[in-house]
Order: C-alpha cells, then sequence, then structure tokens
C-alpha cells in the first residue's frame, strides 16, 4: 500500500530560451528561488535534441546542481532516450547523480518519432519501444556492480565495467507515456502501462481525467505484481500546465502564446486543457491541482505557462499552495 508525501515539483522551458520566452539567468533564478521556497522540492527540464530545440537538457540539469543544494533533479520527458547511446548516456547520468550528490531521476520516453530527428542518428519510428526498454536494462546493468555481457537487438557489451557509477544504488527511472485511448485503442494503452509497471520506478502522465489515470493504475499494478515488484516508494506525476492570473481569460491568452511556440499551433485540444491547464485565479488553479492529487497523484509537477516564471513561483507559493489539501 502506498502512502506517499505530496511533493510539488517545478518544470522550466529551457526551449523557452530559443523563442524569448524567457533566458538562461531567468531559469536558474527560478530554480533557486523554487528552492528556497519550501514548496517545491524537484526541478525538472524537458529533452529533445533536433525535433523541438532547446538547452540540453543534461547540461541544464549540471548546471542547476551547481546553484542548489537539495531539489531533485529530473527530465520531465528525455524524447531523445531512443537515439542516445546507452554507453554514453550511463556516463553523463552517473555523473550528473555525482556531482549533485545524488539527487537525479531520469525520466525516459519514447519520443514523438520525428523522422528527420530519427534519421539523424540511423533509428526507425518501430524500433522506439524497444531501444527504450533495451535502454532501461542496458542502463541498470552498466550502474550496477561488476562487468557488463549484454547481448541485445541493438547493442553488444562484452566485458565492459563503465565508469563512474551513480550515488544513487538503484538511480530512479521513471518511463513517461500518455497514450490517448481514443486514438490508440484500450490494448496499446494497456502495453505501454505493463512496460510502466514492470520497468519504471516512477510514472508520468500528461493531463488525464480521474477515471483514465485509475484504468492505467491498475494495469500497472498488476504488471508490477507480475514483476514482483514493490510499489511502496513509486512516485506518480503529472506534469500539469499552470497559469495564475485574476484575469482568466488573460491566462489562457498567455498559455496559448505559450503552447503555440512550445508544442506548434493546434495542441493542446480544449479537451485537454480542461484537465490539463489549471489557470486564472488562485482559487481555479487550487481546485484543478487538487483534483490531480485526489486522483493518485503523489508528484505534481508544475510547468507555468508565462513569460514571467519568477512571478508565477511566488503566487502559487503565496496564493495556490495554502487552498490546497495534501494528506486525508
Amino acid at each position: 500500500m502506498r502512502s506517499l508525501p505530496i511533493r510539488f515539483g517545478i518544470s522550466l522551458p529551457n526551449r523557452g530560451v530559443l523563442f524569448g520566452l524567457t533566458s538562461t539567468d531567468d531559469l536558474i533564478e527560478a530554480a533557486v528561488v523554487a528552492e528556497q521556497s519550501g514548496v517545491f522540492e524537484s526541478v525538472w527540464f524537458g529533452d529533445s535534441l533536433i525535433h523541438k530545440p532547446r538547452l540540453e537538457s543534461i547540461v541544464m540539469l549540471t548546471t542547476v546542481a551547481a546553484h542548489t543544494q537539495k531539489v531533485r533533479l529530473g527530465t520531465i520527458c528525455m524524447a531523445s532516450f531512443p537515439v542516445r547511446h546507452p554507453v554514453l548516456l550511463a556516463i553523463q547520468w552517473a555523473s550528473l547523480d555525482q556531482v549533485s550528490k545524488g539527487r537525479s531521476i531520469l525520466g525516459v520516453c519514447i519520443g514523438g518519432g520525428h523522422e528527420a530527428e530519427l534519421r539523424a542518428f540511423g533509428v526507425r519510428k518501430n524500433e522506439r519501444v524497444e531501444r527504450l526498454e533495451e535502454g532501461i536494462r542496458i542502463l541498470r546493468e552498466l550502474w550496477g556492480d561488476g562487468e557488463v555481457n549484454y547481448k541485445g537487438k541493438f547493442y553488444t557489451l562484452e566485458g565492459y565495467n563503465v565508469l563512474p557509477k551513480p550515488v544513487q544504488k538503484p538511480l530512479p527511472i521513471w518511463i513517461a507515456v500518455s497514450p490517448e485511448r481514443g486514438k490508440v485503442g484500450d490494448s496499446i494503452v494497456d502495453k505501454a502501462m505493463r512496460r510502466v509497471g514492470a520497468l519504471a520506478d516512477g510514472y508520468i502522465t500528461m493531463g488525464v481525467t480521474s477515471e483514465e489515470f485509475h484504468r492505467r493504475w491498475q494495469v500497472i499494478e498488476a504488471s508490477a505484481k507480475e514483476a514482483e515488484k514493490d510499489l511502496t516508494d513509486f512516485e506518480t506525476s503529472i506534469h500539469g500546465m499552470v497559469n495564475i492570473n485574476n484575469d482568466k481569460h488573460i491566462a489562457y491568452e498567455e498559455s496559448q502564446f505559450y503552447f503555440n511556440h512550445y508544442y506548434g499551433p493546434g495542441y493542446p485540444t480544449e479537451d485537454l486543457i480542461k484537465v490539463w491547464l489549471a489557470h486564472g485565479p488562485p482559487e481555479e488553479c487550487a481546485s484543478l491541482i487538487q483534483s490531480w492529487i485526489d486522483m493518485g497523484i503523489t508528484t505534481p509537477v508544475l510547468r507555468f505557462t508565462s513569460r514571467d516564471q519568477l512571478k508565477q513561483i511566488r503566487l502559487f507559493v503565496e496564493k495556490v499552495f495554502p487552498l490546497l489539501k495534501l494528506s486525508s
């Protein structure tokens, strides 16, 4: 039975530097202010290489590690995971864990399947799931003790003992995946959730209804049970969008500007916005965030869809956070 504290994270827009939404100095300051607030327990960055370019996620996390002391540091969805060589990633991520003194969380996903990016790295679109699974298994072996001898579909390692090792044993690997049931069907959703239950130490979703989250969680639990995995410390996270403004129309318009630049026109849909974007006055923001907590989210990671990250952090800490009920 899980009984975990509610721990808030902040997801900072490293892509936003490229279109004038923020600056590198502002991102670092936001991470420091978030930590000092005592409300945010983790700092996260998004990840993509060619498809949706941004300041590289491991570089940003390492930079923030040097400016903070306590917050955990993670990728909210390492979309480039299927194209990154697991040996290089193992060394880079273990180095981050060393620099941060054991504060890292590797959040991985299969990415959006952008053909040009995949082609640049010699990866096929239909290989992404298998590369995700194989990559996770290789990382766990490389970060363990002793010599690694691994033969898989994509990688063969014979007699390797790669250094450095992470501080954390084991280092947590979370899977981010949020398939739309209406588009892909029940079997695809269930396969994705079984993968989470079997391979991951935590789960990251996008906006979902309470009913959908519970359906997914049942499959995760069943898969973990089959794998004889203990879920006592298994965290469930939502990458939730937030814009706090007493004028709800202004909050919505600023969020749309953000979405259009970050994700492209037409995304997210209005249906997704209803369960994913907490916007408007503090009371309305708190209501949607509370619904995430009530449905079973233990680690809400908030992305402020605003040009002014620092103002939003302070508004959340002062106006929204006190309205939330974090325990039963």
